[in-house]
């Protein structure tokens, strides 16, 4: 983690001004170490537990990251044939990738079975259509919509009514009469309910609801109960509780399981409890502007980096690196992009000056992973630290990367 020390910001003992030195800003930075760590925090929560961590991809998909997290033991949740094709080259066997679309083309569906990955249906269509192709012959796990609406901003919350995602637990009666069908072996069953819940009664509530339809399941292999843990966005922000959920859903899993007649595997999905806090986005001040009511500090990136303020009115600390001990001041911290653009409003922040280096924490994930190049702007380059070197695993895009694959023409 970013801690100052003897006056500046280093991460594994890196200064961070020189790794912005080096590699430029607009920069994305990387803590392997603190990857590690949040998964090790899982492995201890669930000790008791046959767990099986499955990153889920969309956080943050650099091959380099793919491949430390699939260094650590991890197998990977991936929503597109893309990222499955990503965890595979990074190392991740088929038989450690659940494969959950949603939406999707049954081609991709398709590809997905012949490489050799679970697959997760969230749409008695695509049940059907699956049915019809595999019959007994290749197995998928069941997404079931818990009618549960819990977590975050509306727009990550996933297990409500409305959402798209799913297969209501209301229409049960269909899916087993879709499963009788053609014989469908459902080797398991998953739950995810979205993003920032920090209530470990919201995980006992979706353990009840699966637990329940499970018994109609004599093949299963895993129940997966998704994650969307919460984690500190700010200082005495609530979290998940990651021990008490081990301990009482560990628990509930294996009352179940005794129940069930034979011992099954626990799945989880973290993606932004592993990659979050990792994550830096480091911006270098271009101007401080001062009017009647706000002085605003505008920086060389924009939502086009870090989309997560504007979309999600998402919280990131902001820290002045270059300044750590001046006095405080109040600004609101604007990007370069021709359209409404704040990474915070009214914030304490050490005297910013033009050409300070500014840290926006917690942008591990859903940071790069969801970059544009709107207004044309390039993305930024992206550095992992690990064993204490700062690691170039992403180069900087180019003009002609704007470029790539259009066609001109007279």
């Amino acid at each position: 983690m970013m801690e100052l020390i003897n006056g500046a910001y280093q991460i594994q003992g890196l200064n961070v001004l020189e790794i912005c030195k080096e590699f430029g800003t607009p920069l994305y930075v990387y803590d392997a170490e603190k990857i590690t760590k949040q998964i090790q925090s899982l492995k201890n929560a669930f000790s008791d537990s046959d767990l099986k961590i499955k990153y889920a991809a969309k956080a943050l998909t650099n091959i380099s990251v793919l491949k430390h997290i699939q260094q650590q033991g991890c197998g990977i949740d991936v929503v597109s044939i893309n990222e499955a094709k990503l965890a595979i080259k990074a190392g991740f066997k088929a038989e450690d990738i659940l494969f959950t679309p949603s939406c999707v083309d049954f081609n991709e569906i398709v590809e997905g079975v012949d490489m050799g990955v679970y697959i997760n249906l969230d749409n008695l269509s695509v049940l059907e259509k699956f049915g019809k192709k595999y019959g007994n012959t290749y197995p998928c796990c069941i997404r079931l919509n818990p009618h549960i609406l819990a977590g975050g901003n509306y727009k990550i919350s996933t297990g409500h009514g409305n959402s798209k995602f799913g297969i209501s637990v209301f229409q049960m009666p269909q899916i087993i009469e879709v499963v009788n069908k053609y014989k469908i072996e459902i080797n398991g069953l998953h739950i995810h309910t979205g993003s920032e819940i920090s209530e470990t009664d919201v995980y006992l509530k979706m353990s009840e609801i699966l637990f329940g339809v499970a018994r109609d399941f004599p093949a299963l292999k895993f129940i997966d109960f998704g994650s969307g843990f919460k984690v500190a966005y700010k200082e005495n922000d609530m979290v998940t509780n990651i021990y008490d959920l081990g301990l009482k859903l560990g628990k509930a899993f294996r009352d179940f399981y005794e129940s069930y007649g034979r011992k099954l595997e626990l799945w989880i999905e973290p993606g932004k409890y592993l990659v979050s806090e990792a994550g830096y986005l480091f911006v270098t001040t271009n101007v401080v502007k001062s009017t009647p009511s706000v002085t605003f500090v505008g920086v060389n990136s924009g939502l086009n980096h870090l989309i997560r303020p504007m979309m999600y009115d998402a919280h990131h600390e902001i820290v002045n690196v270059s300044n750590p001990v001046g006095g405080q001041k109040v600004y609101t911290v604007v990007g370069n992009i021709c359209e409404t653009d704040t990474f915070g409003s009214d914030r304490k922040l050490n005297e910013v000056r033009e050409g300070d280096i500014l840290a926006l924490m917690n942008a591990g994930a859903y940071g790069y992973s969801m970059a544009s190049t709107f207004n044309s702007r390039l993305r930024p380059a992206e550095v992992l630290i690990k064993g204490g070197k700062a690691i170039l695993i992403r180069q900087r895009d180019t003009f002609d990367d704007l470029l790539r694959g259009q066609m001109e023409i007279d």
